[in-house]
């Protein structure tokens, strides 16, 4: 297993095997084409989706980090075997061939925060069918999830401006998902988070002070906040909504003769308070102390609090549910296959046609065309080949795993300073927080370069 890379160091996660972390479906679908005899021929997967959530302009990928963990992790243990076989999940054959399972194929993709659209392919898987399609469910939970947080994130640091954003909603869900949450809204721009885990398994800054319980288990708010001082620090910062604010303000303030790092809000009238705090913040001399707010913040309530003097927002529960879209709707559909096991068969495009569930066949590859002063402009996707473009038009896929090796790891870190350069080339209308169509079109090329028809620009795919 690779450890995870951050800045200055690399952590090896705890990370059990990850195959069982699927539908059963995809064992069955394994056993049968075995019996068909096409469970070895060479395939190629997409993930990809089909539209945005209802009103966003556009998406943000993450996962991809945790994705290639688990796929290194996908591996069948003996009494894993076992309890499949007893549930007659797969027969002697298929376990035989699950005992020595191991991902060799190639896996392609759009690297950790780059921004998507409909249609977009964020992930193209080519191997057998077998050892394909066996990693759909992991491979869906992982970017589905994390990408919704990651697309929340986005707009909320983007409301923010050059205002820290710190995650804060490990209570707002399950306690693996808390873990995935903080390390996505990290790739969008936020500056720390609340959970210990995240911290130590992928080098998220962590942050953290007292809660209201704090100062309620004390006989007085002065004697809380001489306590919290004594062990933090005066950079430390005091939440002073359990009693009387300004009460609450003026013993900071006191007790720091003026050094206090930074108070926080949690209830109440947010812009009002903030700027009521501000005010006596600087008429006792305490012009430096930072004002902090929480309390079930999202994306539109950082808009309207961008004209108070809050100098940064905690997010909770709005964050790690998507922000009324806590899934981006990702599908991963065989796009091509060959008619035999052979390595150099020709692959056949193959595509559904279903009603409102339409794939587009053939291996995909994608470039950002962008005009001459560098903003987007569109989503350009080449069906067989690779499209067109000029000399600042770039290419959105990226090597991750090569024959089963994975080559796709980086830090953080490049993932958050990507995030922010691709949403930066995106036109100002990306960034409305009203309900809008995608910020670009995602244009359909042939093999020949010409136009096709495109599903996912009509409301109905």
């Amino acid at each position: 297993m690779f450890g995870i890379v951050t800045d200055d160091v690399t952590l090896t996660p705890m990370l059990d095997s990850t195959a069982l972390l699927t539908d059963h479906y995809e064992l069955t679908m394994v056993r049968a084409a075995m019996r068909s005899g096409a469970a070895f021929r060479p395939s190629v997967f997409e993930l990809f989706p089909r539209r945005l959530p209802t009103g966003r302009r556009y998406g943000v990928v993450a996962g991809v980090g945790r994705a290639l963990e688990s796929v290194e992790a996908f591996t069948f243990d003996e009494p894993t075997i076992d309890w499949l076989l007893a549930h007659d999940v797969v027969d002697q054959p298929l376990a035989d061939w699950l005992a020595d399972y191991r991902f060799t194929g190639s896996i392609w993709g759009y690297p950790e925060g780059e921004v998507y659209f409909p249609g977009s392919p964020l992930m193209i898987v080519e191997g057998s069918f077998a050892e394909a399609v066996i990693l759909e469910t992991v491979l869906l939970s992982i970017y589905n999830y994390d990408s919704a947080v990651a697309s929340a994130a986005s707009r909320m640091t983007a409301m923010a401006g050059e205002r820290p954003c710190i995650e804060m909603g490990s209570r707002r869900t399950n306690e693996i998902a808390a873990v995935a949450a903080a390390r996505a809204a990290f790739v969008a721009g936020f500056a720390a988070t609340s959970n210990l885990e995240a911290g130590r398994r992928y080098g998220v800054p962590t942050r953290g002070t007292a809660a209201h319980s704090f100062t309620l288990l004390h006989a007085s708010e002065a004697e809380a906040f001489e306590a919290q001082l004594r062990a933090l620090g005066e950079a430390t910062t005091l939440l002073v909504d359990t009693y009387d604010i300004e009460a609450a303000v003026r013993t900071g303030v006191e007790l720091t003769n003026g050094r206090l790092g930074a108070v926080r809000l949690d209830s109440g009238d947010l812009a009002e308070l903030a700027g009521s705090v501000r005010e006596l913040l600087d008429s006792l001399g305490a012009t430096k102390t930072r004002i902090l707010v929480t309390s079930d913040l999202d994306e539109w309530q950082i808009a309207a609090l961008r004209g108070a003097p809050v100098d940064g927002f905690g997010v909770g529960t709005s964050l790690v549910t998507g922000s009324g879209a806590p899934t981006c709707g990702f599908v991963y559909k065989l796009v091509a296959r060959a008619d035999s096991d052979e390595p150099d068969a020709p692959l056949v495009p193959v595509a559904k046609k279903s009603v409102n569930k339409t794939s587009i066949g053939g291996r995909k590859f994608a470039l950002r065309r962008l005009d001459a002063r560098g903003k987007a402009e569109a989503e350009v996707i080449g069906i067989g080949a690779p499209p067109s473009g000029d000399t600042n038009d770039r290419p959105l896929l990226v090597e991750l795993i090569r024959d089963g090796d994975v080559v796709g790891v980086e830090a953080l870190s490049a993932a958050q300073e990507r995030h922010a350069r691709s949403r930066a080339e995106l036109p100002l209308s990306a960034l409305k927080m009203s309900k809008g169509e995608a910020a670009i079109p995602t244009l359909l090329l042939d093999e020949h370069g010409a136009s096709t028809d495109n599903p996912y620009a009509r409301s109905e795919a």
